[in-house]
């Protein structure tokens, strides 16, 4: 008889992988399938942002995860001649989710601590050298047809949801034939990964965009010694030399030499700005790279795909148990896709700037004191349509993660579970049954008189506030009533 798992996920990259970590924390039985034998060695993203290390958080790898980063200063615009343009640069104290604003990491580092992670969790399974080739849907569950790399053994398995984390040429996508969405940035760049052999400092630790007409390019400022450079190709240009180490020196050297560093990685690349129009299909959904690609003017390529993860791990975790219908999982794809189509759209509007002399038309002392520098830095879109409950106003919106009174951050003394989070006058005040409802539909109560959770509150005009596991807003409360109808609330 075959065995059927809670959910399936195809691909063990970093969103696959902390997929898996947070459906392992909320106790879902699931098995991971990947081709490869083990994570890929080179560099590729170097780039999350405080909101992900929020995520990295709630699996309880933040920790880990922290002394393999580098925090960075932000970003200057330059123009061709290396005079600043633009200074975006990021505070280096944490922000309102807990954490730094921006961090570098090498991915191979990453994925260590992520795939160790899943060692935690009795209930998630991992087969390497495993290659899906086909999907059987079902009523009650998908069918996969699996080949056995290793020995060419040809297996079938069953789950109740299968989760396509299997990138760009997504089969699991393919299989749900859903379309992407052109939107309309389709360039060739050059992407080069060097380890320093000698100190360079005036390299910098900003990343630099270097919005020259005649040859755009990005420097990154990575961990320890590693510096990468993106540079625009352009017709003429002799792509197969520049994908080996030793021809991609001429485009390099207006920065470093032999002499400076050893080459680890040259690999041209065909940067795409796309969205999937359909995230889920009955059983099948979407995440990372299968489900959405951008330019990397912004660094949110991975941060989308692990925003996903994200959003999806308790919706998953809530079905599976019962706990709400399943069209709670429409949601997914409702909230995300507005969500990373507006980062792929400000990345593509960030890259048209940088590849023209657009930016040094607007930019110039003037706009500057006139604040074009606020436009001109991208502002976070917010969630589509989802899930709400009670005083729904805010229903959506990421919360702060504020300190408690002990110094505990939210969401360590929470876990990956809801947070009814309010001051213990207002608790006190709220009948027990009301509160005894919540708790069986596993918020926890913080009840803290801080002020951070003061603020927190206040901001939102609430005297309480329900946030889900991904710490988005599900709904608040401003009196005794609306507490009672957040609790009945449906929750989905």
């Amino acid at each position: 008889m075959t065995d059927t798992f809670d959910v399936a996920i195809i691909g063990l990259g970093p969103v696959g992988a902390a997929l898996a970590n947070l459906l392992g924390a909320a106790g879902v039985r699931t098995h991971v399938l990947e081709r490869e034998a083990a994570a890929y060695h080179l560099p590729r993203a170097v780039h999350f942002d405080d909101e992900v290390m929020r995520i990295f958080q709630a699996m309880g790898l933040a920790e880990a995860i922290l002394p393999i980063t580098h925090v960075s200063p932000g970003t200057h615009f330059v123009n061709g001649q290396g005079r600043l343009l633009l200074d975006w640069s990021r505070p280096m104290t944490v922000g309102p989710q807990a954490w730094n604003i921006s961090y570098r990491f090498h991915q191979p580092d990453l994925e260590h601590v992520l795939r160790g992670g899943l060692s935690r969790f009795p209930c998630v399974t991992v087969r390497t050298r495993a290659d899906l080739f086909a999907l059987e849907p079902g009523p009650d569950a998908v069918g996969l047809r699996v080949e056995d790399l290793s020995n060419g053994a040809i297996e079938r398995l069953s789950a109740r949801y299968v989760v396509g984390c299997d990138g760009a040429r997504s089969l699991v996508r393919r299989w749900m034939g859903g379309p992407m969405e052109d939107l309309g940035f389709h360039e060739r760049w050059l992407v080069v990964d060097a380890v320093l052999k000698r100190p360079r400092p005036d390299l910098g630790d900003h990343t630099k965009q270097h919005c020259d007409p005649a040859r755009p390019a990005t420097y990154v400022r990575g961990t320890g010694d590693r510096r990468r450079w993106e540079i625009s190709l352009k017709e003429g240009d002799d792509f197969a030399a520049l994908s080996h180490l030793e021809g991609a020196w001429p485009l390099l050297s207006r920065w470093i030499t032999p002499d400076d560093a050893v080459l680890e990685r040259s690999a041209t690349y065909t940067f795409h700005s796309t969205v999937a129009r359909k995230w889920r299909d009955g059983r099948l959904l979407i995440a990372g790279d299968a489900a959405h690609q951008t330019p990397p003017f912004l660094g949110q390529g991975m941060c989308a795909g692990i925003r996903d993860a994200g959003n999806l791990a308790w919706k998953l975790a809530r079905v599976l148990r019962g706990e709400a219908s399943d069209r709670l999982l429409d949601s997914y794809g409702a909230e995300r896709a507005p969500h990373v189509r507006g980062y792929v759209e400000e990345a593509v509007r960030l890259g048209g700037l940088i590849n023209t002399t657009a930016m040094e038309a607007v930019v110039s002392a003037d706009t500057l004191r006139g604040g074009m520098a606020d436009r001109l830095v991208p502002v976070k879109p917010a969630l589509g349509p989802g899930p709400s409950a009670g005083w729904a106003e805010h229903a959506g919106r990421l919360s702060a993660q504020p300190a408690l009174r002990d110094g505990t951050r939210l969401d360590d003394r929470v876990g990956y579970r809801f947070a009814l989070v309010t001051r213990p006058d207002f608790a006190e005040a709220v009948p027990c049954d009301v509160l005894d409802r919540l708790s069986a539909r596993g918020a926890v109560l913080v009840a803290d008189d801080g002020a951070p959770v003061a603020a927190m509150l206040d901001g939102f005009g609430a005297a309480a506030v329900l946030l889900r596991p991904d710490r988005h807003v599900m709904g608040a409360a401003r009196d005794a009533a609306e507490m009672r109808a957040l609790a009945e609330a449906s929750w989905e």
